[in-house]
């Protein structure tokens, strides 16, 4: 599944980008027993430690708010006592909607780590480009395409599942 998108990045292969976005993947498969879009996320502190990990839950919650970004992200402030996530990395399978991109700048988080690209909502590059918009005062490096084979297949098999094909 390729994604149109007028500002793609050529990263090199990172085995830590890669072993953090394996994390990212599990969290995501937590979401399939509820029926919630299997989209997965951890937020890594300067030292490479996990600090947080979330997926969505959206309909285990009945929560619009519920996007593993926005879990992982709350979940990471409140491990540290602060908003101010300065220091992180979130990691995530899909890349984040404009919500979550939002979110991502009022956290202070300096690096976005994605799978597969949305070209529906995605704000990172795909419709919007949001998190590197230079109108803004915190700018985010964004590293695209990691293990993006993995997550665009297990997107593409719940959708598959869901629409009964």
């Amino acid at each position: 599944m390729e994604f149109p998108n007028y500002r793609r990045t050529s990263t090199p292969v990172n085995p830590v980008h890669e072993q953090w976005m394996d994390l990212a993947l599990e969290q995501a498969r937590r979401a399939l027993p509820a029926g919630d879009v299997p989209i997965g996320a951890v937020v890594v502190d300067a030292a490479g430690q996990v600090i947080s990990a979330g997926f969505n839950r959206r309909e285990a919650d009945a929560d619009p708010t519920a996007h593993a970004e926005v879990l992982a992200i709350r979940q990471a402030a409140a491990a540290r006592g602060s908003w101010r996530l300065d220091d992180c990395t979130l990691v995530v399978t899909l890349e984040p909607c404009i919500m979550c991109a939002g979110s991502i700048l009022l956290a202070r988080l300096p690096r976005v780590i994605f799978g597969a690209w949305e070209e529906k909502t995605g704000a990172a590059g795909s419709l919007y480009d949001v998190l590197r918009d230079r109108r803004y005062p915190h700018e985010v490096e964004v590293i695209t395409g990691v293990r993006v084979e993995e997550s665009v297949r297990l997107l593409r098999e719940f959708f598959a599942a869901h629409r009964g094909e």
